[in-house]
């Protein structure tokens, strides 16, 4: 009887026991009916009765060892195999989770491509401007409603005698006397794209909000080159199907000015929208009447051009202003009709982009 050869021998033979038939072995060799602790309990009765009071412990300790030692194998083997059986190595690698563009950047980039084809040159000023940039440069005098404090942010900052108080700046039209003085001699083609300020806040504007200007100056500039670029523009961005209209307006640094509309995208030009199973009619809560502003746009005022310096009996030219968001609203097939959901954070909408 060698309890101690046997304790050795056990652990060299479950460390290499991989598979639970193995080990199913092993527990026959050790605690079967004719197993080993079996044998050394037959072998205790021929022993004399002190010996038995000393071997006896030690084989019971040793039984208890093997039927721990397996019990803990087993239950090793058996995770093992069901993680094992969890993988499935046809199957792709894991994909890491990676960002994507915001939409407005989606939209900026495809509207500076568009305009890139037919030469005009992408550039961006400040967003905190001065006031002689944003009104005086535009012809928009002191005591003019836009520069009131309930259509403008006025920042806290020491004013300038000459350019007056800094703003966050409302409109991306600033950089066009900032454009002219800097190409000084026409021909201009600008496109500005920037974010700009107001305080309104509803479906349809967003206090912070982009927008890109398009300044096209040179000699022979009239409205029928505004009106090709324009339509060039829809149909690029939009599609052929959406249509558009120019309405005379007035706009205090073009002329004449006219408000550039396109048909609805949401409701499809008709004004309502019908849902449900009785098909009831619901006024568009995006365009209200089946057509949806783009933005502002005509040619400039000879005193704009003036200001820049820029000769308005040599040179003419045309400008408009349309928010980034507005006209991404608009494309098709998107069905945005609220501007907030854009900078609301949820990410279940931004993963659609």
């Amino acid at each position: 009887m060698n309890i101690q050869g046997a304790t050795s021998d056990f652990k060299i033979q479950i460390t290499k026991t991989e598979s639970i038939e193995v080990l199913e072995n092993l527990r026959i060799k050790y605690l079967g009916r004719k197993g080993l602790i079996n044998s050394f309990i037959e072998e205790l009765k021929k022993v004399e009765i002190p010996d038995r009071k000393i071997l006896g412990p030690k084989i019971n300790n040793l039984k208890k060892y093997i039927e721990e030692q397996i019990e803990l194998k087993s239950k090793y083997i058996l995770d093992k195999d069901e993680k094992e059986e969890l993988i499935d190595i046809t199957l792709p690698g894991k994909k890491y989770p990676k960002g994507s563009l915001h939409p407005t950047t989606i939209a900026i980039e495809e509207i500076s491509n568009i305009f890139k084809k037919i030469g005009f040159i992408p550039v961006s000023y400040p967003e905190a401007e001065w006031e002689y940039f944003a009104f005086e440069a535009l012809n928009m005098p002191k005591g003019h409603p836009a520069r009131d404090d309930f259509e403008t942010f006025f920042l806290d900052e020491a004013e300038d005698k000459k350019y007056g108080k800094i703003i966050l700046t409302p409109h991306t039209s600033s950089g066009q006397n900032r454009e002219m003085n800097r190409v000084k001699n026409p021909p201009i083609r600008m496109i500005n794209i920037g974010k700009c300020y107001r305080p309104n806040w509803d479906s349809v504007h967003n206090p912070m909000f982009y927008q890109f200007e398009g300044l096209c100056i040179d000699k022979n500039i009239n409205i029928t080159n505004l009106k090709g670029t324009i339509d060039y523009f829809v149909q690029q961005f939009f599609s052929e199907h959406r249509k558009t209209r120019l309405r005379p307006f007035h706009f205090q640094f073009t002329e004449p000015s006219f408000e550039i509309d396109i048909s609805c995208g949401i409701c499809k030009g008709l004004g309502y929208l019908t849902g449900g199973e009785t098909g009831k009619k619901t006024k568009c809560k995006v365009c209200k009447s089946g057509w949806l502003e783009l933005g502002g746009a005509g040619m400039v005022h000879p005193n704009v051009l003036k200001k820049g310096g820029i000769d308005p009996n040599h040179f003419s030219g045309w400008a408009f202003g349309f928010g980034v968001e507005r006209v991404y609203m608009m494309k098709e097939g998107l069905m945005l009709d609220d501007i907030r959901i854009l900078y609301s954070g949820q990410i279940e909408f931004l993963n659609q982009f």
